[in-house]
């Protein structure tokens, strides 16, 4: 619709100067046309041509506009809006004082002239510097407003809070993972972990305990460095009976994820729709890949099944076969991988000593 506003508005417009134009025309060509009505009529279709061709310009200037102000970002629109109002603004406090200067009737075009070039002019430098300082400005004005802005349409999405259990805990590479900055959002702690934490650590059994404490411990460390990013959550389900199926329900009543290392927890919330965040995975997936012909530095601690193989592991826990590595053992060397294999266990590398390679 808006169009053929544009087109008949121009068609229109142009038709009425073609049409009217004849009036300014000199008298003494006016004198020799026998048929003004006719000339009018001539002239009002030229400029009728003349605007649809200004028309259909207009209007795909129009439509590349649009589409340039619906793919532009939120915060450079608003950003570009602020800037060409403040540069309107300037340019009437800058031109006002041409208003009040006596200039003779024959150079009165000046006024408007310069309000209309200094208005030009005033609003394209906003927007440039809005373009450059935009962001930094409305950061200053409101730091969060840009985020909120785009989150609201949906451009960026709001970041899940993280629900972190027991084992995940006492694990403590979650400590680690939050001083990298890799792991982002809010980590909540239900009150019913916490007393599960602290049973463990008040257990008859020295191994809880040791790990009991551990968890606490760690717990306070976090707290102590990200005091912002730990929430501890009252909620609590009389109804649920184990630690589990509270983690997975109130990870379903907030949309949360869960951070665990619990594999029968990770398959069951799995099941139940909840994203879970598995640091064991995690440590699996960043494990560093050895190709055939990588030379990686080991300590050969043990025979293999063969009496010629020596059995070393990498820092990950990555076990190495060492093929004639058998009368090895004790010694640190440097082998040359010849091969991987990934087994439900884990992944195995075989490896020969670089020397017997070499040779």
């Amino acid at each position: 619709m808006i169009d053929a506003i544009i087109i008949i508005s121009f068609i229109i417009a142009g038709a009425g100067i073609g049409f009217f134009s004849v009036d300014f025309l000199p008298t003494s060509a006016l004198e020799q046309v026998n048929n003004l009505e006719g000339l009018s009529t001539v002239t009002g279709g030229f400029g009728a041509l003349m605007g649809t061709a200004l028309g259909l310009v207009a209007q795909t200037s129009y439509r590349r506009f649009e589409r340039q102000v619906r793919e532009m970002p939120v915060d450079m629109l608003l950003s570009r809006a602020v800037g060409l109002v403040m540069g309107l603004l300037v340019a009437n406090l800058m031109l006002a004082p041409i208003f009040l200067l006596p200039i003779p009737r024959e150079f009165a075009f000046i006024k408007p002239l310069a309000a209309v070039l200094g208005s030009v002019i005033f609003a394209f430098s906003g927007i440039n510097l809005a373009d450059v300082h935009g962001r930094t400005l409305l950061r200053l004005i409101n730091p969060n407003s840009v985020e909120s802005m785009l989150i609201a349409e949906g451009t960026l999405k709001p970041t899940t809070t993280k629900i972190l259990d027991t084992s995940c805990i006492i694990d403590g590479r979650i400590q680690d993972l939050l001083a990298t900055g890799f792991l982002e959002g809010q980590l909540l702690i239900p009150r019913f972990v916490l007393q599960e934490l602290q049973q463990v650590a008040d257990s008859s059994s020295d191994q809880k305990r040791v790990r009991g404490r551990r968890g606490l411990d760690i717990l306070n460390q976090i707290q102590e460095a990200f005091p912002t990013r730990i929430t501890i959550h009252p909620a609590d389900y009389d109804d649920v009976a184990t630690v589990d199926a509270k983690l997975v329900r109130l990870a379903q009543d907030i949309n949360g994820m869960l951070l665990t290392n619990d594999y029968n927890l990770n398959k069951v919330a799995s099941l139940q729709k909840v994203t879970v965040l598995n640091i064991n995975e995690l440590a699996q997936a960043m494990r560093p890949a050895y190709l055939p012909g990588d030379s990686l530095d080991l300590k050969i601690l043990k025979q293999g099944k063969e009496p010629a193989q020596g059995v070393g592991y990498l820092n990950d826990g990555t076990m190495v076969v060492v093929e004639e590595g058998g009368t090895l053992i004790g010694d640190a060397v440097t082998v040359v991988v010849t091969g991987a294999l990934q087994t439900s266990a884990g992944r195995m590398i075989f490896a020969r000593p670089e020397a017997s390679v070499m040779a």
